[in-house]
C-alpha cells in the first residue's frame, strides 16, 4: 500500500508539473505557433488543447522510474510502454487524418499501398508492447519470460493501448475507463506499475472534465499500454480472459458505437457525465 500511495502521488506531481509546464509554453513546430499545433475543437465545437496527453505520459514515465520497489526490467518495461505508445500516439495527433479510421481502415488503406499514420501506430505499439512484456518477463520474476507468455503479454498492452484511446471521445471518459479498471489492478500484483499511471490521470482529471484539454491519443495510448502492462502480472488464466475482453471491445468498435451504448446505459450514462457540464439541447427547428 506504501509503495501504491507514493507512486500516486509521484504520478500526480509530475503530470501536473509537466501540463504546467507545457501549457505555459507550448512547443511549436514547422513555423506555428504551440496552439496551432496542439488546438483543437471538442466535440460541443469548443478550443481544447492536446498537451494533456504528452503531460500524462512524461509525468507517468517520470514518476514510474522513481517508485521505490520495482525491479529494473519492470520499471524499463513500463517506460518503454508509456513513453513509446504516447509518442506514437502524438505522432498520430499531429500528423493523422481522418481519411481512414480504425483497423479496418488503416489496413485495409496499408493493402492497397498508402501508409496512413494510424498503421503506423498500430504496428509501432505492437512492436512496443513485445518490447516492454521481453523486458518485464513473466510475473513470478524479473526475467525474460518464454516466447508464449512474452507474445500473450505483448498483445494485451497493444490491444490495451488501442481500446482505451477509442473511450478518449467525451471529456473524461478515458480517464475514468482507466482509474475503474486500475484501481483493481493497483491492489494486486501489478500494483507497482499502475500506481504512477493513476496518480497522473487523476491528477489531469480536472483540465480534462472542464474541457481545457484532451488525452489525445498520446495519452490515450500510453494509459491503456501502462494498465494492459500491469495486466501482464495476473495469471495465465485471467491473462487469457483479459485478451479475449480486450479484442472482443476492439472489434466491436468496428461496428458499435461505444458513446452511443454509454448514453443507452443508464448506469453508463450517470458515470459518463459525473462531473460534466450537461449536454446542451439541440435548438428545436
Amino acid at each position: 500500500m506504501k509503495r501504491l500511495v507514493i507512486g500516486g502521488l509521484l504520478g500526480a506531481a509530475a503530470a501536473r508539473a509537466a501540463y504546467t509546464a507545457l501549457t505555459r509554453r507550448p512547443p511549436g513546430h514547422n513555423g506555428l505557433t504551440g496552439d496551432e499545433v496542439w488546438g483543437r475543437t471538442n466535440h460541443r465545437g469548443e478550443p481544447v488543447t492536446l498537451l494533456e496527453g504528452p503531460a500524462f505520459f512524461t509525468g507517468a514515465a517520470a514518476a514510474g522510474l522513481l517508485v521505490p520497489g520495482l525491479p529494473g526490467r519492470v520499471r524499463a518495461a513500463a517506460f518503454v510502454a508509456g513513453t513509446g505508445s504516447g509518442l506514437l500516439g502524438a505522432y498520430d495527433d499531429l500528423a493523422g487524418s481522418s481519411s481512414s479510421r480504425g483497423f479496418k481502415g488503416h489496413l485495409t488503406a496499408l493493402a492497397r499501398g498508402e501508409v496512413t499514420t494510424g498503421a503506423v501506430k498500430i504496428l509501432g505499439i505492437g512492436a512496443t508492447g513485445l518490447a516492454a512484456a521481453a523486458l518485464a518477463g513473466s510475473k513470478a520474476s524479473s526475467k525474460p519470460g518464454r516466447l508464449a507468455d512474452t507474445v500473450l503479454n505483448g498483445a494485451i498492452v497493444a490491444a490495451s493501448a488501442n481500446l482505451m484511446n477509442l473511450f478518449d471521445l467525451r471529456p473524461g471518459r478515458a480517464v475514468k475507463v482507466g482509474l475503474i479498471t486500475g484501481v483493481p489492478l493497483a491492489f494486486g500484483a501489478g500494483s507497482a506499475i499502475v500506481a504512477a499511471p493513476l496518480g497522473a490521470a487523476a491528477a489531469l482529471l480536472p483540465e480534462d472534465l472542464g474541457e481545457r484539454a484532451m488525452l489525445g491519443d498520446a495519452g490515450a495510448n500510453a494509459l491503456g499500454a501502462l494498465l494492459g502492462l500491469s495486466a501482464t502480472r495476473l495469471g495465465l488464466v485471467p491473462r487469457l480472459a483479459v485478451l479475449g475482453g480486450l479484442v472482443a471491445l476492439n472489434g466491436a468498435s468496428e461496428y458499435v458505437s461505444f458513446t452511443k451504448v454509454i448514453r443507452e446505459t443508464p448506469a453508463l450514462n450517470w458515470i459518463d457525465m459525473l462531473g460534466r457540464r450537461p449536454v446542451e439541447p439541440k435548438p428545436v427547428q
